[in-house]
């Protein structure tokens, strides 16, 4: 299996899992996985975020999927609990679709290391 099916396959698979999950088994898009790492990385999934903070969870989720890239370091907590990061490499001008496979990419480690998918 080439590496691109085997991404496909992959992504495929976190989408179902966390479509049933959290999702009613509807598709869950890019977006809307990234928002449920930003939480899961936060700690705190039971309650309600304003739009600011549903802004910041996705900041955090996206630094978080990025960092084993080296592009992302985290650097400490706040006093309510939200990590922060610091940037170590800037990201290279992609376009949309690239973003998108290296977000899908990215997802993917992180669902494989946490052993949720294999």
């Amino acid at each position: 299996m080439s590496r691109d099916e085997q991404l496909k396959e992959r992504w495929e698979n976190v989408v179902t899992i966390l479509s049933n999950q959290f999702a009613e088994g509807e598709v869950l898009d890019l977006d809307a996985i990234i928002y449920l790492i930003g939480i899961q990385e936060l700690g705190k999934i039971n309650r309600t975020f304003k739009k600011d903070e549903k802004i910041e969870l996705m900041h955090i989720a996206i630094c978080r999927l990025l960092e084993p890239y080296g592009y992302y370091e985290f650097e400490f907590f706040d006093n309510d609990g939200w990590p922060h990061y610091k940037v170590k490499e800037e990201l290279p001008p992609l376009k949309a679709g690239e973003q998108s496979v290296l977000m899908k990419e990215a997802i993917v480690h992180y669902f494989l290391e946490r052993e949720l998918i294999d």
